[in-house]
């Protein structure tokens, strides 16, 4: 007889309705392939406060939340899953994964985008399934399919720093490899200072970077200091061109401001326009005359994961990552957090599922 074990999830059921938090039981021995997960903490992505305000489009009824950290319980029968490392995923490790799962045989996945399965499913963004529920961070378990990037955690990385690997830091690593500039003494320029801002500061100060930061809130520029910023401003160009512009804010301004900055020679990745927008210019005869290269990130590999752990692994101590999370809310408290995480600000909400 299959053993089955208590769980319980946030469900959303459309813009406008508040989350109901349902009980389930699930297999206490996940399928082949896969391993059943414990969720310690989880944190409210922007995407997910899009998806709430309607900004952005998403399966309802569904499980969100796509950042977070938890324990491996159980994996399934044959051959563990494994980490991004090589290393079998076993019952008691601390892991992140993933928010994509991928097939790894199709056109994209041969092509080095995984990211971009043909089949792709995504953590926090699939219609509930009743049968199979446990599919985003805001719920006690997660159940990890076969195809999805896992990277152990140790020990002295707290929840609130590892959770937002699995998709704000991962995000920013894949953002500056797409850059393929060489950071040590290149001048890079940041166009929003939240999260994803703030960890693309210190991963480019860190290596060597003179980094300059562009956000209209007056906290927010003070905070980039603290990461490693040499510069900050309000929204004015740089004096001079950069080599790097890293586009996190989703801003039309800031896109168009980041495009202008851009020295000859110079490469704009654009990341945060997750969302539809007004259109900005762009002058090709600039783009040409210039060698410009304008490239867009959405989501991320593997092996940007597994940097992104590595970073937080060597640095959280040197840079205040665990002053971006905020709060502590239960499952049942999920619509409160999201009227905090409305309000702005750098942090993220912290939720406790269990």
């Amino acid at each position: 007889m299959t053993e089955l074990i208590g769980a319980r999830y946030a469900r959303w059921d459309g813009v406008g309705r508040p989350l109901t938090v349902i009980t389930t039981r699930t297999s206490a021995t996940p399928g082949v392939g896969e391993a059943l997960v414990r969720v310690d903490l989880a944190t409210i992505c922007g995407s997910d406060l899009h998806t709430v305000l309607g900004r952005r489009p998403s399966p309802a009824p569904g499980v969100l939340g796509h950042e977070q950290v938890g324990t491996v319980l159980a994996v399934g029968p044959g051959e563990p899953p494994r980490c991004v490392d090589g290393s079998p995923v076993v019952p008691g490790m601390r892991v992140v994964w993933s928010v994509t799962v991928s097939c790894g045989s199709c056109a994209r996945c041969g092509r080095g985008m995984p990211q971009k399965c043909l089949s792709l499913r995504k953590y926090g963004h699939q219609p509930l399934d009743p049968r199979r529920p446990l599919t985003g961070g805001f719920a006690t378990h997660v159940v990890l399919l076969p195809g999805t990037a896992i990277v152990q955690v140790p020990s002295g990385l707290p929840d609130v720093v590892a959770a937002p690997a699995a998709c704000a830091t991962a995000t920013v690593a894949a953002v500056l490899r797409a850059g393929r500039t060489e950071l040590a003494g290149a001048r890079v320029l940041v166009t929003g200072a939240g999260m994803l801002g703030l960890t693309a500061v210190a991963m480019a100060s860190l290596a060597g970077a003179h980094v300059l930061v562009v956000d209209p809130d007056p906290a927010r520029r003070e905070r980039a200091h603290a990461f490693g910023a040499s510069s900050v401003s309000g929204g004015e160009l740089p004096d001079g061109g950069v080599d790097l512009a890293v586009e996190l804010s989703g801003k039309t301004d800031a896109v168009q401001l980041a495009l202008d900055s851009l020295d000859v020679g110079g490469t704009l990745v654009l990341a945060g326009s997750v969302t539809p927008g007004p259109p900005v210019n762009l002058d090709p005869e600039r783009v040409v005359r210039g060698l410009h290269t304008v490239v867009g990130v959405h989501n991320y590999r593997p092996e940007d994961l597994l940097t992104a752990v590595d970073f937080l692994v060597a640095h959280h101590d040197r840079y205040p990552f665990a002053e971006l999370v905020a709060g502590r809310y239960g499952l049942a408290e999920l619509d409160d957090a999201f009227g905090v995480a409305r309000g702005g600000g750098a942090a993220r909400q912290a939720v406790v599922p269990v």
